[in-house]
């Protein structure tokens, strides 16, 4: 049972971060592009180590140290992941990177 549990999660995050990737590709702009990828990402990356980290609880319960670190960087990713797409939307528009409007012929 919990094998298919960790899949679930780890299928699920894989998902989550092809749709970033597929959102980084199909959409039209700066803007559009980092915030699929900062959502996607940060919760794709977060589904999977959740799922390494149950699987690693259950299968190697005598070394707790690797599942603080786990839930370390999980932490470290919720915060770094919102905080660097914020910076990098900022200094794109305080540049003047232009948000895509409709009807525009940009590629």
């Amino acid at each position: 049972m919990l094998e298919i549990v960790v899949v679930a999660f780890l299928a699920v995050g894989i998902f989550f971060m092809v749709v970033g990737a597929v959102g980084l590709l199909r959409f039209p702009d700066f803007y559009t592009r980092l915030h699929a990828t900062g959502k996607c990402d940060t919760l794709g990356e977060v589904l999977i180590i959740v799922g390494l980290l149950l699987y690693h609880l259950f299968h190697y319960p005598e070394t707790p140290l690797v599942c603080v670190k786990l839930l370390f960087l999980i932490l470290f990713i919720f915060i770094t992941n919102p905080t660097a797409t914020y910076a990098l939307m900022r200094s794109a528009y305080k540049t003047g990177v232009k948000p895509w409007k409709l009807g525009d012929e940009r590629q």
